[in-house]
């Protein structure tokens, strides 16, 4: 009977070691993700937050019959309309239409 005896710790340091590098080359090769500091953030959660308002007031208005309900509905459009593009360009802000 031949008893062939492989040297396995050989085998596992070389593997081990070709598995680090491989994790390394591919570390250099994926682009560090932009950090979203803590005022974009806030920024990102108010525009979806008009965003999704906008749609609700959106498909209220599609379904209202009432015309002074409808023209609620559209001034709080024009109001998140104002208000995203407001977000989008801070330094051009909209000024608020005077009340009638």
């Amino acid at each position: 009977m031949v008893v062939l005896r492989l040297n396995v710790d050989m085998a596992r340091g070389w593997e081990s070691k070709a598995i680090e590098a491989q994790q390394e080359a591919a570390a250099e090769h994926h682009p560090k993700t932009a950090t979203i500091t803590p005022h974009d953030s806030a920024r990102l959660v108010e525009r979806a937050t008009l965003s999704l308002a906008r749609t609700h007031a959106l498909a209220d208005l599609q379904r209202a019959c009432a015309p002074a309900h409808r023209a609620m509905l559209e001034q709080a459009i024009a109001d998140l309309d104002r208000r995203l593009a407001a977000l989008e360009n801070p330094k051009t802000q909209i000024p608020k239409p005077k009340s009638q």
